[in-house]
C-alpha cells in the first residue's frame, strides 16, 4: 500500500530547519495568488519540510470538485485517492528519478531547473490527463529543496509519462524512461517564423483560408506549415500544438 510519506524521500529530506524563515511564506502565496487569477492553470506551493500544501489556487478545472481548503486538507492523500492506482507508482518513480537527477546538479545551478510529467486524475471517475511543472522557490544552502511551485495544466500528450527535467534559457532536457530508469538527453525543436505566424493566427481562431489571407500565401502552404508544426512538437492537431508551444515557450 502506497502512503504520502512515500513522496518525500531521503535523497531531499530538509534537515536545516534553521534556515526556513516562513516569515517569507506570505510573500510567495500572495505572488502565487497574483499568477493564479491571471491563468486558467492551478497553482499549488509545497512544503516539503511540513510535507504539505501551504497554498491552493481557487481555479476549479484541476481540483475534481474539491475546494482549496479542502486540497490543502488531504495534502498529497489527494494523489493516492484522485490518481488511478497503476499511474500511482508513475508518480513515485519519477519522484525519486527527479531527486535523483537535481542532488548531481551544482548547488548554484538548482534553482534554474524544473521538472514536468503527466498523469491522469480522476473527477467523478472520469479520466482527464493533466501536466504538472514543478520548480523549487526556496532551497536550504545545502541544495534541498524546501518550497517548490506547482501549476497544472492540460497535457498536451495521450498518455501519462513524459517525464522531463528542463534548464531555464536553454532549448536542451532530460527525459526519463521509466522502463530502462535512464535519462537521455533531448532538444526542443525551434519554430520558424512563419510556424509561429500560423500559430498564433490559429490561437486567435483564423481558419486555414483566413490565415492564407493575412500571410498572402496560399491554402497549401499554411497547410504545409502546420504539418511541419505538428510533427516538431509530436501532436495530431492545432488545439495540442498551442498547448505543447506553450507548455513549452516556443513563441
Amino acid at each position: 500500500m502506497k502512503r504520502t510519506e512515500d513522496f518525500f524521500i531521503p535523497e531531499n529530506k530538509v534537515k536545516l530547519e534553521e534556515e526556513l524563515d516562513y516569515s517569507r511564506v506570505g510573500e510567495y502565496i500572495r505572488s502565487a495568488e497574483a499568477f493564479s487569477r491571471s491563468t486558467y492553470q492551478s497553482v499549488y506551493i509545497i512544503d516539503y519540510f511540513k510535507q504539505n500544501f501551504l497554498y491552493v489556487s481557487p481555479n476549479p478545472m484541476f481540483l475534481c470538485g474539491l475546494t482549496p481548503e479542502k486540497m490543502k486538507e488531504l495534502g498529497y492523500r489527494f494523489y493516492l485517492e484522485y490518481v488511478p492506482e497503476d499511474e500511482q507508482q508513475i508518480l513515485l518513480s519519477l519522484n525519486e528519478a527527479g531527486f535523483s537527477f537535481y542532488s548531481k546538479v551544482p548547488l548554484e545551478d538548482r534553482k534554474n531547473w524544473m521538472i514536468s510529467y503527466d498523469f491522469h486524475i480522476l473527477n467523478n471517475c472520469h479520466p482527464i490527463l493533466i501536466n504538472h511543472k514543478l520548480t523549487n522557490l526556496a532551497l536550504t544552502s545545502d541544495g534541498r529543496v524546501w518550497l517548490a511551485l506547482c501549476v497544472v495544466s492540460a497535457s498536451n500528450h495521450t498518455t501519462p509519462g513524459h517525464i522531463e527535467m528542463h534548464h531555464v534559457g536553454t532549448s536542451e532536457y532530460f527525459e526519463y524512461n521509466l522502463v530502462t530508469r535512464r535519462w537521455s538527453e533531448k532538444h526542443i525543436p525551434a519554430l520558424t517564423q512563419s510556424e509561429k505566424t500560423v500559430l498564433t493566427f490559429s490561437i486567435q481562431g483564423y481558419t486555414i483560408n483566413e490565415i492564407a489571407d493575412k500571410m498572402c500565401l496560399s491554402t497549401e502552404t499554411i497547410k504545409k506549415y502546420r504539418k511541419a508544426i505538428f510533427d516538431k512538437l509530436d501532436v495530431k492537431n492545432m488545439s495540442e500544438a498551442i498547448v505543447a508551444a506553450t507548455n513549452n515557450k516556443l513563441f
